[in-house]
């Protein structure tokens, strides 16, 4: 029984890798909230031997590591993975992008770029020989969408909803085509200018909170798979522990 944890800076999320296949069971907790008592609170009903932890915010790192007994493989550039790197400076590679990418070649070759739509958008790309060269970071979603309302007196707080228009006929529905047809052109304009220079014709995958909404509109992606980090940090911790 093996524990695997995404920490992002917006959710940490929790499964279980039973004998090399995800478990149905999951837990989520807002890493604003995460401590000892909610963590276990979530994990209360689970067993596990060891942990695979992929984290990107230090402070939660630390708060794990001292919560288990348990081993714990923490994934960084030096872990075993089933790519390589050809990364000027690796140690600043973050984790998730890391898992992501390991994930992206399990069922298939390079090259491949992997889109995730977190509280930053992030694209990885993945040479044809399975080589993590690097990629973009963008804006997430909740970045445009929040703005517009926090420095402006009289524009509202929206959730992002497919427009039923191209031409909005409400404030909201002028900010939801902003929002929601205005990302897939930043998203289709990257995707791109990434072909070129990548060349080839790489698989493109989608994962993260929005990967459904935006990428439903952008025949460009693949595949879209919410648990494609979870594939990776399973696959690396396999490797490692």
């Amino acid at each position: 029984m093996h524990l695997l944890i995404d920490n992002s800076n917006t959710l940490t999320k929790f499964a279980l890798d039973l004998g090399g296949e995800l478990s149905e069971w999951r837990g989520v907790i807002a890493t604003s909230d995460l401590s000892k008592t909610s963590i276990q609170n979530t994990l209360h009903s689970q067993t596990f031997e060891r942990i695979t932890l992929c984290s990107v915010v230090p402070d939660s790192t630390i708060l794990i590591k001292t919560i288990f007994d348990q081993p714990i493989h923490h994934i960084s550039h030096q872990s075993k993975m089933p790519i390589t790197i050809d990364y000027p400076n690796p140690s600043k590679i973050g984790a998730d992008r890391l898992a992501n990418a390991s994930a992206a070649i399990l069922d298939r070759q390079g090259p491949a770029i992997v889109i995730d739509f977190g509280t930053a958008v992030t694209f990885d790309v993945i040479s044809k020989i399975g080589s993590y060269l690097g990629g973009v970071i963008a804006p997430g979603t909740a970045s445009l969408r929040d703005y517009l309302h926090q420095k402006t007196a009289l524009l509202p707080a929206i959730q992002l909803e497919e427009p039923n228009s191209i031409i909005g006929r409400s404030t909201k529905e002028a900010m939801q085509v902003g929002a929601v047809i205005g990302y897939r052109g930043l998203i289709r304009e990257i995707l791109s200018e990434l072909r070129r220079e990548l060349g080839g014709t790489p698989t493109i995958l989608a994962t993260g909170g929005d990967a459904e909404l935006i990428g439903k509109g952008i025949s460009d992606i693949d595949i879209i798979d919410q648990d494609l980090t979870m594939k990776g940090i399973q696959v690396i911790g396999q490797a490692n522990h």
